[in-house]
This record gives structure tokens, C-alpha cells and sequence, in this order.
């Protein structure tokens, strides 16, 4: 296996931004320079924009370029690496996608496996992303495995190895799932040549456990100061506060959940002054009393000490 890139790597926490829509569901992107200093107070090491988190399946590619730039200018000199999801169900688009992340400089791309006809097995799904791939031949790339969404769902520990041998710019693979044996053995068949990103924020400290470097989630966009604070008890090797606070992030998940899941999550960085707007259709909003009873909810959780910078 060899890596184009072996110097690049994404490491620590990487926030999966919500997309900014106003009341009509129009794109606002005037809030993104405010979500990246916030990223920044809190110890977020990237940006992974229009992924499941930023609705990127529901937005037009033009409106996902104008994201893509948007958050290349809020985050140009901050340290905070641009990872652009460029993942369609049709592959002119996913090249298109990739070409403009790749000239407005973004640090990687990655991009889901498509959902309607789906790439047969893992050759079929790494002839997918070498097309993909291609279409940004100096920018490193990154496999999306979720399977609960794409409905692809093969060992990463056996896809490791086939597209490192066939994508020049394969950088490595943003793990959403919740194998942990799978996770654990693509993550010792990668080394340190390739990053292996866990993507359940709710299960961080078993991928620490098994020996992540990398994540990505939705809830690193408003509380990566507790989950940095899971790293760094893990890190001191004191596993009873790193448990008892990775448990106090399962009580918050488990709370907006309650009140319909991304749909209720996308609310919460509103409550900190950073006002998302609605999820668009097919979701629902939440309507704006049960936003309020969700807060009080997670006041009496202490979630608002607890995701303090």
C-alpha cells in the first residue's frame, strides 16, 4: 500500500457542520465565519462540510459549492482543515464536486457510496471512488462507510487494502458505524499510513480504546470541549472520568433524540447563538415549543457547563 500524501493526516476531533438555512429553507451562509471561531475556541481540528449532518443529499451541487467556499474562506489561516463530502448517487456529479473542492483548496474530500444502484462488492466500490477520486487527482481522498444510510456495507479491513493499491490519493476512511472489531482491524491494517475516522460520537472512548486518532460527528459542533476532555482523562490513562463523561454525552444524545433526533440536534447550536435554521424536506422541523422543553431538558442535565471551552 503507499499513500501520495504520506505527510497528510487528520487527527483529533472534525466537526460535521449543520448547513445554515433560513426560515424558508434558502441557504445562509453568513453564519459559517461564527460556527468556525467557535470551532476554534473549542478545539476543533476540522470541518467536514455537507456530509449526512450538513444535508448534503438534499441540497443542489450548486448550493454545495457555494457551502464548500464558504467554509474554505471562514477557515483559511485558522488551522482548521476543509474536508469537502462530495458524494451523489450520480458519479458526474460526485467528479464535479470534487474538481470544485479541489480548486477552491480544500484540505481532502470524501465521498458516501451511492444509495439507489449500489457498487456490487468491493472491487464495485472502489472502482466507484478511484472515479471519484480522479476528478481531484492532488487532493486526498476519503471513503464515507455509514452503511445504516448508504446501504453498502462491506469490511473496511478488506477494503483497505484494494483501494490503497488503486486510488493514488486514498488518504484513508471516515468510519460511521458501529463494528468496533471491524473498526479495530482496518485501523491496525492502515498503521500510519492511512487515517481511520470513528464517526459515533456516542461511542468515542471505545474507538480511543482500540486506538483512534481521528473523529468525525454532529456533536463535536457544540460540545468538543467535553469530548476533548474524554480524550485527554483517556490519554492520562484515567479511564473512570473518561467513562463517566463519555457517559454524560450519551445522556445529551440520548436527550435530543427524545425530540426527533438530527432534526432536534440541528436546534441546539441555536441555543449557543449560532442559529442553523430548519433541516429541510423530507425531515421535519422541530416545532419551537418542544425546542424549549429540549433545552430545559438538557439545563437540568448541566449540558450547558459541561460543553464550556
Amino acid at each position: 500500500m503507499s499513500n501520495n500524501n504520506p505527510s497528510f493526516h487528520l487527527t483529533g476531533l472534525i466537526a460535521a457542520p449543520f448547513t445554515p438555512f433560513d426560515s424558508k429553507g434558502r441557504l445562509k451562509p453568513g453564519i459559517i465565519p461564527k460556527i468556525a471561531k467557535y470551532y476554534k475556541a473549542t478545539g476543533v481540528s476540522g470541518a467536514f462540510v455537507c456530509g449526512t449532518t450538513g444535508e448534503g443529499a438534499s441540497m443542489s451541487n450548486e448550493e454545495r459549492c457555494i457551502v464548500a467556499g464558504a467554509w474554505r474562506d471562514a477557515t483559511k489561516g485558522t488551522g482548521i482543515k476543509l474536508i469537502v463530502h462530495v458524494g451523489h448517487n450520480s458519479l458526474a456529479d460526485c467528479r464535479a464536486l470534487a474538481a470544485h473542492a479541489e480548486k477552491i483548496s480544500a484540505d481532502a474530500i470524501a465521498a458516501i457510496a451511492p444509495s439507489f444502484f449500489r457498487p456490487e462488492g468491493i472491487d464495485g466500490l472502489v472502482s466507484w471512488c478511484e472515479k471519484v477520486a480522479a476528478a481531484a487527482p492532488r487532493t486526498p481522498f476519503y471513503y464515507y462507510h455509514m452503511p445504516s444510510m448508504s446501504g453498502v456495507n462491506v469490511p473496511m479491513v478488506d477494503f483497505l487494502p484494494v483501494a490503497a493499491k488503486c486510488i493514488k490519493t486514498f488518504g484513508g476512511i471516515k468510519f460511521t458505524y458501529e463494528n468496533i472489531m471491524d473498526y479495530a482491524l482496518t485501523l491496525n491494517a492502515a498503521g500510519d499510513k492511512y487515517d481511520i475516522l470513528f464517526g459515533r460520537d456516542e461511542i468515542l472512548l471505545s474507538a480511543l480504546a482500540v486506538g483512534a486518532k481521528g473523529a468525525v460527528g454532529s456533536t463535536y459542533n457544540y460540545a468538543a470541549a467535553l469530548y476533548n476532555r474524554v480524550i485527554a482523562a483517556f490519554d492520562a490513562g484515567d479511564m473512570k472520568t473518561a467513562a463517566a463523561l463519555q457517559g454524560e454525552s450519551m445522556k445529551f444524545i440520548q436527550t435530543f433524540c427524545n425530540y426527533g433526533g438530527m432534526n432536534a440536534n440541528k436546534a441546539i447550536p441555536g441555543l449557543l447563538g449560532m442559529e442553523c435554521g430548519p433541516v429541510r424536506p423530507p425531515m421535519t422541523p422541530v416545532a419551537k415549543d418542544k425546542v424549549a422543553a429540549m433545552k430545559a431538558d438538557l439545563e437540568q442535565l448541566g449540558f450547558f457547563n459541561y460543553i464550556r471551552p
